[in-house]
């Protein structure tokens, strides 16, 4: 198989270079191609010198746009992703391509404990995982990790779902989930990254709400509306017990209730009818 290894990057030139030089001492990639998104540094500079290949972005696009550009222009049958600041061994490389070799599409380096990463987003992460557990049935261990291997062909499917923020890797596990792809995980400890982090705690914490409902929207979004739908409907219902037997009536707010239950059960179908439009077979 031909490797390609993508890294994206905004001003990471503390770290790029080591990383890819790291990439190269294991003799296993094809090629490394480094999407330079927007660095204001000389993260172009110091990938070129460790012999990378550089794909720059004349502004910052977001991680999800240098992962879409790295995939359409990678050559190899499978593609590795991980971040340039450090946190990703490249030595987890052969571990994640020895899945794909036993068959596996999409091959996640799932983080474990004693990882670098902050209360909230290890809180965060840890109600990604189990809402995602839930809808696909499946055990999801690292639903944000970057650390990933995916055949290319079938990553190219859904590029047009990923966004360009940094909510891809969630996207990508969720459509391989939704279209029947054969996904694993492998343990990774993922280091304290060199230099600054580019995520923001208040401007990126409404991603949290945004991509719960994202993962619901991508796999079966009757999962997530059903039990808001039947919630709402056994509240009608109670309601209407209380007044029936206390004033011998039928109240607006019974009516109000049974119309949120039966208006959010419709969505919820018409959203899995356009969810299923979206993995169709696009031969």
């Amino acid at each position: 198989m031909k490797i390609s290894v993508v890294l994206p990057a905004k001003n990471e030139a503390g770290a790029i270079g080591e990383t890819i030089s790291k990439i190269h001492a294991l003799n296993i990639p094809t090629e490394i191609i480094v999407v330079n998104d927007g660095s204001t540094d000389t993260t172009k500079e110091v990938s070129e010198q460790a012999c990378a290949k550089v794909i720059s972005h004349p502004y910052s696009k977001g991680n999800g746009a240098a992962i879409k550009t790295g995939a359409r222009n990678a050559s190899g049958d499978v593609i590795i992703f991980m971040d340039a600041d450090g946190q990703h061994d490249p030595q987890d490389i052969p571990r994640l391509l020895a899945k794909i070799e036993q068959g596996y599409d999409l091959v996640v380096g799932a983080r474990q404990k004693g990882s670098q990463a902050s209360v909230g987003r290890g809180i965060a992460n840890g109600l990604y995982n189990n809402l995602a557990s839930y809808m696909t049935e499946h055990k999801v261990e690292d639903l944000t990790s970057g650390f990933r291997a995916v055949r290319a062909e079938k990553f190219r499917e859904f590029l047009y779902l990923l966004p360009n923020g940094f909510s891809y890797p969630t996207t990508s596990t969720m459509a391989f989930f939704r279209a029947g792809y054969s996904v694993t995980y492998v343990p990774i400890h993922a280091a304290k990254r060199i230099g600054k982090s580019h995520i923001q705690p208040l401007k990126d914490g409404m991603r949290f709400f945004i991509i719960i409902f994202k993962i619901a929207t991508l796999f079966s979004p009757l999962k997530m509306f059903i039990p808001i739908a039947f919630l709402l409907f056994m509240m009608a219902t109670g309601w209407y017990g209380y007044t029936l037997w206390e004033m011998g009536r039928f109240t607006n707010m019974s009516a109000l209730l049974y119309t949120g239950s039966i208006m959010i059960f419709l969505m919820g179908l018409i959203s899995e009818q356009i969810t299923a439009l979206m993995y169709k077979d696009q031969s």
